[in-house]
């Protein structure tokens, strides 16, 4: 196993400056959940691996999802067997190897009179999704009928309600997934690099690529690497990286935007999540989380920046909308809505399908020059995605004379903070470490929720919390604020206070006010250690404010192209 990297923001540019002078095996592109398992799929192969993101790692689509990595249920609606056979499949596979950032979460399909799904096609539908999926025993399928459904979900429209099935789908952090994994390739000698933007890509005089010319987007620098391998994993800028590559033919891609807003329970005391049909035939989740009920998404095309995509008021009425549908009861205004956030999907254009209806498989593109690029996917797919990747990888090297690696090792390796003894011991791992961190001075409820929200990775919370209650006074933040703080800098790359409030702790999403509350301190923290500049607070502070304000102000319009969906495009009927 090669020497483990650092994972931390504290010497990021001096690992930047010294960056290897050799040439890497692979450079990927990306720094979202598929770039993250690709480098670790190649570094576990005993590949030199580099990777670069212009932003912070899954700063695009890998922390704007709607947070469920599931078996796609409604593939089955377009015959799409295969990919939910894989995909769910892999979903059991990504809970064992992260117990921590991934649930099984229970959710109830509404059959109502002229909806979507009818009630013998449903059952006939989950068994088949059952039986693809390899679902185990304790988590198979069951119908239920319309007081059974209502029981677990009185908010429910009455109306025409026929019943409903009940199956597993998982919920996950998506950004602490991509974190946990990207750790779990430092840790085991991959070098990673967030905000550091790939500018340029280099090639020799018979037009093949060599590697890149990067820029180091907080310090300044600029640095040219070697890699037998590029891979484009950039998610909606892989066209991007395809112009510079000068191989922007063929296919290409289709963004389409998903958003979702999360409401306090105290407007919308969901109990059970739920997928049910929206007006126009579309589905839609809401899921109850951590006091809150997220709802979403939308699916419109998008052609503005996918940097930050915006909520519209749109979109926002839009799912308000559905919400009065599905569960008539629940009186929301605008005002209700705490937050949301926008999210774009990278799909590969399909001419004449709404954007619904596009295919979320993914697709590997090999340009003249040896780029290799990776389009589309699922979340809930990215590890065998990496793996397909890195077996292109390995073959193109031996090919050319290179070494030869072996096969892929990362079907039961558990990512960094999930060495918990698999799922099925995680809850006992949970209750140790509340004691661990009680007989140490930690609250007992901060210490189980540090345990659930880290894993194995809380061992090094305990320690900071140790050695960080002197400074709590004079940072004027508390150990519950001050610790994960100190963790997200020094082990998970925190460059700036949106890495912290948005993809280490989540806390802008589910929990506004938290952030609103300990906005300052953290950035006068940050301010401190990170050495930064007068002029870098102020910008800092001001992108932090630009996100707030993002999630809880609609704009009037992102600029895009919105696609309304065409009356019953994706409505195929599955009617008893």
């Amino acid at each position: 196993m090669k020497q483990a990297q650092s994972f931390s923001s504290l010497d990021r540019r001096h690992r930047f400056q010294e960056m290897a002078e050799g040439t890497f095996d692979l450079i990927v592109i990306g720094g979202g959940i598929t770039g993250a398992g690709i480098a670790l799929d190649a570094v576990t192969r005993g590949m030199s691996v580099l990777l670069v993101e212009m932003q912070d790692f899954a700063a695009g689509t890998s922390s704007r999802s709607t947070k469920l990595v599931h078996g796609g249920l409604r593939y089955l609606k377009q015959f799409e067997v295969g990919m939910v056979a894989e995909v769910g499949k892999e979903r059991a596979v990504v809970y064992e190897n992260g117990p921590h950032v991934t649930t099984p979460e229970w959710m109830l399909l509404p059959i109502h009179q002229g909806g979507t799904f009818g009630k013998f096609s449903t059952s006939i539908g989950l068994m088949v999704y059952d039986f693809l999926a390899g679902v185990k025993r304790g988590e198979r399928r069951s119908m239920l009928s319309a007081s059974e459904t209502l029981k677990r979900e009185p908010l429910l429209k009455q109306e025409g309600l026929k019943g409903g099935g009940y199956y597993v789908e998982y919920r996950t952090d998506d950004a602490r997934l991509t974190l946990e994994v990207m750790k779990e390739a430092a840790a085991r000698g991959a070098v990673l690099f967030n905000y550091t933007k790939a500018e340029s890509l280099n090639y020799d005089a018979n037009g093949r690529i060599t590697g890149i010319t990067v820029r180091d987007m907080l310090g300044g620098g600029v640095k040219s690497v070697s890699g037998t391998k590029i891979v484009n994993a950039a998610g909606p800028w892989v066209d991007q990286v395809r112009e510079m590559d000068k191989s922007k033919k063929g296919k290409m891609l289709q963004l389409t935007k998903g958003v979702h807003l999360v409401i306090d329970q105290s407007k919308f005391p969901l109990r059970q999540a739920v997928y049910f049909d929206t007006p126009d035939g579309r589905m839609v989740f809401a899921i109850p989380r951590d006091g809150k009920t997220y709802v979403g998404t939308t699916d419109t095309v998008y052609k503005a920046d996918p940097v930050r995509p915006l909520i519209t008021v749109e979109d926002r009425d839009y799912i308000l909308k559905a919400i009065h549908y599905m569960f008539p009861g629940v009186k929301l205004s605008p005002a209700d809505v705490e937050s949301g956030w926008a999210g774009v999907r990278p799909l590969i254009l399909e001419e004449g399908k709404s954007p619904s209806e596009i295919s979320r498989k993914d697709e590997i593109w090999e340009s003249p020059s040896g780029l290799i690029t990776i389009a589309g996917g699922k979340l809930t797919g990215y590890r065998k995605m990496a793996g397909t990747v890195v077996d292109l990888v390995a073959q193109r090297i031996l090919e050319n004379g290179g070494k030869a690696y072996g096969a892929c090792v990362t079907k039961n390796l558990p990512i960094s903070g999930g060495q918990v003894g698999g799922s099925g011991q995680f809850p006992d791992f949970v209750r140790k470490q509340a004691e661990i961190g009680a007989t140490q001075g930690i609250d007992r409820k901060l210490a189980e929720q540090w345990a659930r929200m880290y894993g194995s990775n809380v061992s090094e919370l305990f320690r900071l919390a140790k050695d960080g209650s002197d400074q709590a006074e004079a940072a004027a933040l508390p150990v519950s604020v001050l610790v994960p703080l100190m963790y997200a800098i020094h082990h998970e790359m925190a460059a700036k206070p949106a890495d912290f409030f948005i993809r280490r702790t989540g806390s802008l999403l589910f929990h506004i006010d938290w952030t609103r509350k300990w906005k300052l301190p953290v950035i006068d923290y940050m301010a401190a250690v990170l050495g930064w500049s007068e002029q870098q607070t102020l910008e800092y502070t001001k992108e932090l404010d630009e996100e707030l304000v993002s999630a809880t102000q609609p704009a009037a319009s992102d600029q895009s192209a919105p696609a309304p969906i065409p009356q019953n495009a994706s409505k195929t009927k599955l009617s008893s």
